[in-house]
């Protein structure tokens, strides 16, 4: 599965995130799929393909803050609607996404989104290997970035 040389590091990711609307309207703005890059500036590229469907294959590149982009696509496996996606990422990152929401009560949701994800582009192998914290660092800016920005603007 993975390209030639030593095995890349793995970067696992679970956030949970609170919002102040119910989990109806909350999955409803988050499977606009046409909207994220109105919502999120660092999505240079995005093609949702067939939108927020079992089976659809997004086309992403991301350009963190760093001297890098992160070109992928992610393949949703299993939706479950109103509930929770299951997706395979593939491109200069593979690995797996899950994202779940839920019902907190009184007007209120929560979002978890769990990934592990390997760097599969050779320099960005290399990279994770020798500046580890800066890409997770990049990587999480743009999770809570895409968070704040989520609320902001679409929300």
């Amino acid at each position: 599965m993975w390209d030639s040389g030593p095995v890349p590091p793995v970067f696992v990711s679970d956030r949970d995130w609170t919002f102040e609307v119910g989990p109806d309207e909350l999955w409803s703005v988050m499977t606009e799929s046409g909207r994220y890059p109105t919502w999120w500036p660092w999505l240079r590229r995005f093609d949702p393909g067939r939108g927020f469907e079992t089976g659809a294959r997004w086309e992403c590149e991301v350009a963190p803050p760093l001297p890098y982009r992160v070109r992928f696509t992610v393949v949703l496996d299993r939706i479950e609607q109103g509930s929770s996606a299951h997706a395979t990422v593939e491109g200069d990152v593979r690995g797996v996404a899950e994202l779940h929401v839920e019902d907190l009560g009184e007007g209120r949701s929560s979002a978890r989104l769990q990934s592990r994800l390997a760097p599969a582009n050779p320099l960005l192998r290399h990279v994770g290997r020798l500046a580890r914290p800066v890409v997770e660092w990049g990587h999480d800016w743009v999770l809570d970035q895409g968070r704040r920005q989520f609320v902001e603007r679409a929300l």
